[in-house]
């Protein structure tokens, strides 16, 4: 399915902001993927539909979960909050003819994952990073991504770890386990200068 028609559908199935917020990751999913010489046009969709399932209703997500077979972890049970990357993933596959590839990104932008690929990091980094979102976390994150995707996750893991704290929410296995590769990953490089 082609861009225009994808984004037809998102501003007719989200609310003004989330739309809103779904053009900004479009826009900052291209500008990643130009400087790491990834498929624009793939970061563009999935942009735009990355959030395509987050305003379901959570009776509506649940009979959707039950529906597709789909397994949510015990974290995710726990956090309906977390659903619609799953959710979404199997909607964008259904809707738009999305590649498992392109799935697995919307799958991974809500915790990551150890084994993101390049565009699983861009739509990651793309949801947070994208201009209408102003916290200094961010926008450090922001100016970090340009050079080094990895250490840029690593900014907005730690924000979401304080976030999650704040609101006595559940921290998914895949953040703290994305955390810890990266930080090794550092500690590593300094090990060999």
């Amino acid at each position: 399915m082609k861009y225009g028609e994808i984004e037809k559908i998102a501003k007719e199935s989200l609310s003004e902001k989330r739309f809103l917020h779904s053009l900004g990751v479009a826009k900052k999913a291209v500008e990643l993927a130009k400087i790491y010489g990834e498929d624009e046009e793939k970061a563009k969709k999935i942009g735009i539909a990355h959030d395509i399932a987050k305003e379901l209703p959570k009776e509506d997500a649940l009979d959707y979960v039950k529906k597709h077979n789909i397994i949510l972890d015990d974290i995710e049970q726990q956090e309906p909050g977390l659903w619609h990357s799953k959710i979404g993933a199997y909607m964008t596959m259904e809707k738009f003819d999305f590649t498992k590839d392109m799935a697995q990104s919307i799958v991974n932008h809500t915790t990551g994952n150890i084994n993101m690929t390049l565009m699983d990091k861009i739509i990651f980094l793309a949801d947070k990073i994208e201009d209408n979102r102003s916290t200094e976390a961010y926008i450090k994150a922001r100016e970090v991504a340009k050079t080094d995707l990895d250490e840029a996750i690593l900014i907005i893991e730690k924000e979401a770890v304080k976030y999650c704290l704040t609101k006595n929410s559940l921290i998914h296995t895949n953040t703290i386990e994305l955390m810890n590769k990266i930080i090794l990953e550092n500690r590593h490089k300094e090990n060999e200068k």
